[in-house]
């Protein structure tokens, strides 16, 4: 990729979004690629790239099918391996187990 703009915070012309600021207002890229990057400063010098607003395309809209693969991940984010229990809540991934069952292990 060639070199692109680069603009600090709070100086980035209009009509340019980051990805997350593009999702909130109900946008994806759309396949093109970023057309400017975002310089800021968080823990050390960070690097957001920056969309096109004119090229964006709308978000897809969710199908029965999609959120039924959603819903089948998620539950099995929530299954304790060691009881089978779904929980209401994921599993800890530094636990490896729902709390119960990793505290009588």
């Amino acid at each position: 990729m060639a070199t692109i703009p680069t603009y600090r915070q709070h100086l980035a012309p209009a009509g340019l979004m980051t990805r997350r600021q593009l999702r909130a207002a109900r946008l994806r890229p759309g396949g093109h690629d970023p057309v400017a990057q975002l310089r800021y400063y968080r823990h050390g010098w960070q690097l957001a790239y920056l969309y096109d607003v004119a090229l964006a395309a709308p978000i897809r809209p969710m199908t029965p099918g999609r959120r039924r693969t959603l819903d089948a991940m998620m539950r099995s984010r929530r299954t304790c391996p060691a009881c089978r229990t779904v929980r209401p809540y994921c599993i800890p991934r530094s636990l490896g187990s729902c709390p119960p069952c990793a505290t009588t292990a």
